[in-house]
Order: structure tokens, then C-alpha cells, then sequence
């Protein structure tokens, strides 16, 4: 890979946003308490990276507010949500509210990071890498303990909006 841009011209900003609106992705809140303070934030960029070691990963723009407190945490965690969770996400997507006051539910895990009730998995992770890539920060992190607790249907990201994964039908 290259640490300059091509001598190309690049597709602009909304034309790009446009096309990737089309790709669905699945939906996590990544929790963490830094300095005491619970602190998350919605992704939708999550991904597995690794099964050995086992490693994920999600994006973080760098302007956001959240991601400092994020990164000087020492573990955090990767809640998975699911379907019914769209306005848990839209919560911890906004700006100016405390994320983690009524009507999210929520409770300590076992090394701190707070763990959303209902969601259908949790992963606790301890930072492995963050690199910054262009105007985001890609956060690599080492799954210490996974527990799945609804293998529902996942929330999904759509086209600027949430929505729920229906299963293809076969026709027999």
C-alpha cells in the first residue's frame, strides 16, 4: 500500500457515500469506562479480523468526541445488536445526551466496560492496534471473553437507515 494518493483524481465525497449506502452492515455499540465515565459510541463499520489470535475491528472517526475517552480506556467492549436495538443504536450515535441514562439498560462486565442489556452477543476486548487511516482511526482489539446471549436476527445499517435481516425463502 501507498502513503500518497494516486496522481488520479478520486470519486468525491457524496458519490462514494452514495455507493457504499448500498452495502448493508451489521451494527455494534462499542462500550468502554475510561477514568470512571461509561462512554460509547454506534459502529457499523465492525469487523472480524482474525480467529487466531482472535481479533476485531471497527472505525472511529478522528474528530469524534467519544474516541479519546475510548482510547485511554484499558479493554472495552463490543456490543452486537440486535433487531428491536434501532433506537439503542440512534442513541449512542447522537450528540449532547448521556447514552447511558434510562431507557438504556446496562450493567458492569467483568473487567468494567459497560454491557447493554438485550444485545445478542458481547465481546470484551483489549486494544491490539489502532492506525490512523485517513479521517478515521481503524481500533484492532484482541477478544479476551465472548458471550452470546440472543442469536436472533442482527440489526442492520441500510442506506442511512436501520432495519432487520429477513431470511431468504426458498421456494420448495
Amino acid at each position: 500500500m501507498t502513503d500518497t494518493l494516486p496522481d488520479q483524481q478520486t470519486v468525491g465525497a457524496d458519490v462514494f457515500r452514495q455507493a457504499l449506502a448500498v452495502h448493508a452492515s451489521g451494527v455494534v455499540v462499542i462500550t468502554a469506562q475510561s477514568e470512571g465515565i461509561p462512554v460509547g459510541l454506534t459502529a457499523t463499520s465492525f469487523s472480524s479480523v482474525s480467529l487466531d489470535p482472535p481479533l476485531v475491528s471497527f472505525y472511529v472517526d478522528q474528530s469524534s468526541t467519544t474516541w479519546p475517552w475510548l482510547r485511554g480506556a484499558d479493554h472495552f467492549a463490543v456490543n452486537i445488536l440486535a433487531s428491536d436495538q434501532a433506537e439503542l443504536a440512534a442513541r449512542f450515535a447522537r450528540k449532547g445526551v448521556d447514552r447511558f441514562a434510562a431507557p438504556t439498560r446496562w450493567r458492569a462486565g467483568p473487567l468494567g466496560a459497560p454491557l447493554l442489556q438485550d444485545v445478542s452477543a458481547h465481546l470484551i476486548c483489549l486494544p491490539y492496534e489502532t492506525v490512523e487511516v485517513g479521517d478515521h482511526v481503524l481500533v484492532v482489539g484482541l477478544v479476551a471473553e465472548a458471550a452470546t446471549h440472543n442469536a436472533g436476527r442482527p440489526l442492520l445499517y441500510h442506506q442511512g437507515r436501520f432495519g432487520r435481516f429477513l431470511p431468504h425463502q426458498e421456494n420448495l
